[in-house]
């Protein structure tokens, strides 16, 4: 498969596409456009046989933001409709996970916060803004973002507010 570099115009996004992006990360990832175009190019929009996106509808919208006229695409041709949903979710599987031993040994935080990461803080860092109540217990609980909290808090049937969100690092007393 080639890539090839065509109008924006020419792209259209998937109306089916069941990721979303919010307001903050949304200008964040427009400024990488900006700052770094060169990443188009080397990760393509990834589209079927009718230009529809498959992989970078995110991109395509901040793309079109950023002002290009132009984008990268790679044409995913021949897959069944099965296939293209199969690589719609595939192709927004965070597999990996982050090393933060070695992002905090060799990173440095505001460039990887700049560049859209969300930092993760150590527990110890924030501990002394909570205060514990009296006969409480504090419990860490990692989530991937706010929609897994929320879904958390529904599943623990939490009425109140005793659970807050800070990046990936969910802290309550219970």
């Amino acid at each position: 498969m080639k890539t090839e570099h065509i109008a924006i115009g020419k792209v259209k996004p998937n109306k089916d596409n069941p990721r979303i992006i919010k307001d903050e990360k949304f200008v964040k990832l427009v400024k990488s456009i900006k700052d770094f175009p060169q990443m188009l190019e080397i990760r393509p929009i990834v589209v079927n046989d009718e230009m529809i996106v498959l992989g970078g509808n995110m991109r395509l919208k901040a793309c079109k933001e950023a002002g290009l006229k132009k984008v990268h695409i790679i044409k995913a041709e021949n897959l069944s409709e099965e296939q293209q949903k199969e690589f719609i979710v595939k192709d927004n599987v965070g597999f990996g996970e982050w090393d933060w031993d070695q992002i905090t040994k060799e990173w440095n935080e505001e460039k990887l916060e700049e560049w859209g990461l969300d930092v993760w803080v150590a527990p110890e860092e924030e501990e002394e803004d909570i205060e514990p109540k009296k006969e409480s217990t504090n419990l860490t609980i990692k989530c991937e973002d706010i929609d897994e909290l929320n879904e958390l808090k529904q599943k623990l049937d939490i009425q109140d507010n005793s659970i807050s969100f800070s990046k990936f690092l969910i802290k309550t007393a219970l």
